[in-house]
């Protein structure tokens, strides 16, 4: 259905990338969820009176805050797409995330509720009557939500949303928990227990743990995760092919939302090329990275001496040295000064997170490593962060 109403009402429909074309998915996906939960909502709330059932009227209510979540992700796509202004200059593509962060957050209060229900029906429990009407209404709504998340999944792949992923995950959880609505009504016709009411717990329970997933996929870019590890072979394999581009470093990317991603980075180059020709370079290394990854690039020129013989063999020997400090330890800018009493080594370390030594630490060992393969070494070292993870 959404592929079809999607060929209907969206132009160029399978341009993902399109600032355009993902708001209207968003909103088409979230327009078509508010019918559907709407639509569950009635029907279970009918069914759960009827065979008065907490467990079923709390299901029901569940669908009616996923209608508003729905509703919420429909403004988020609508704001993120608004242009930069002056206030905003990177533009307003957080604010999916944001409208994501406030559906976990309606996930959460939801759960909260029925765990406050589930709990005063198993102190006092009240008889369910169960009959096959009831159980049509929850077996035909388990269908449902599985369709719901199927297309909320697959458009969440295909836009990049977590917007629409928070959404998917929320219905997945849904059709968990009507699944124990169903086992406790038929259970019901077996056992004395409270089995409405400890049904109602593990729906919260798991309504808990939907929404603390959503919440920490729609917190991380917010806060400002690290690209993944894929995205950043691809940035070096895409940089290295540019020559005489020799190497790269100090990789920064920032995500201001879908189709906002901004990528700063330095490139290594032969300090002894004609400047002008190594810009060019640069400038068209700009260009492809932006067409390729649909994103600001700005990229650095660092000239190193590529014809140095003793300085390529002393980078060899403090790229060794630096391994023994910590194994993912990088060095890079190395610069070599000679004086007439010793020779000064200029050089940035990156230190990965894990590394439990100080910058002070880290300095001192590399530099005794150093001064014990060439005594005449004096190594003048920056210690930097490792930006790209």
């Amino acid at each position: 259905m959404i592929k079809l109403l999607a060929k209907i009402f969206i132009k160029n429909s399978t341009d993902y990338k399109n600032p355009e074309v993902r708001k209207k998915y968003g909103i088409l996906c979230g327009g078509f969820g508010v019918f559907l939960n709407i639509l569950l909502f009635t029907a279970k709330f009918i069914a759960g009176t009827i065979s008065s059932s907490i467990a079923m009227v709390a299901d029901a209510f569940n669908n009616l805050s996923d209608a508003a979540s729905s509703i919420i992700s429909m403004l988020g796509f609508k704001l993120s797409a608004k242009k930069a202004d002056p206030e905003h200059p990177f533009g307003h593509g957080r604010m999916e995330y944001i409208a994501g962060f406030i559906i976990s957050m309606l996930i959460f209060v939801m759960g909260f509720e029925l765990l406050k229900n589930s709990v005063n029906a198993i102190l006092n429990p009240e008889p369910i009557k169960s009959d096959i009407f009831s159980l049509v209404i929850m077996g035909a709504a388990i269908l449902i939500k599985l369709y719901m998340f199927i297309y909320n999944h697959t458009t969440a792949k295909k836009i990049e949303s977590v917007s629409l992923e928070a959404t998917a995950k929320d219905s997945l959880s849904d059709m968990i928990s009507t699944a124990v609505v169903i086992a406790s009504v038929i259970l019901s016709r077996f056992t004395t227990l409270p089995v409405d009411g400890i049904a109602g717990v593990i729906v919260a329970l798991f309504i808990f743990y939907t929404g603390k997933e959503a919440a920490a996929d729609t917190l991380e870019p917010l806060l400002g995760s690290a690209p993944s590890p894929e995205f950043v072979s691809q940035i070096a394999t895409e940089v290295m092919a540019h020559k005489p581009i020799c190497g790269m470093h100090d990789l920064v990317v920032h995500d201001y939302g879908p189709g906002r991603v901004m990528i700063t980075l330095h490139a290594e180059v032969p300090g002894n090329m004609d400047i002008f020709y190594l810009h060019e370079i640069i400038d068209q290394t700009e260009l492809d990275l932006a067409a390729k990854f649909d994103c600001h690039v700005t990229i650095h020129l660092d000239p190193v001496d590529t014809e140095n013989k003793e300085l390529a063999e002393l980078k060899e020997i403090l790229a060794k040295s630096s391994t023994y400090v910590h194994p993912n330890i990088t060095v890079h800018d190395v610069r070599m000064v000679p004086g007439k009493e010793h020779t000064n080594l200029i050089f940035d370390v990156v230190k990965p997170f894990d590394c439990k030594l100080t910058d002070s630490e880290v300095k001192e060992r590399i530099s005794a490593l150093m001064k014990s393969a060439r005594k005449d070494i004096n190594c003048v070292i920056q210690v930097d962060m490792p930006y790209c993870g």
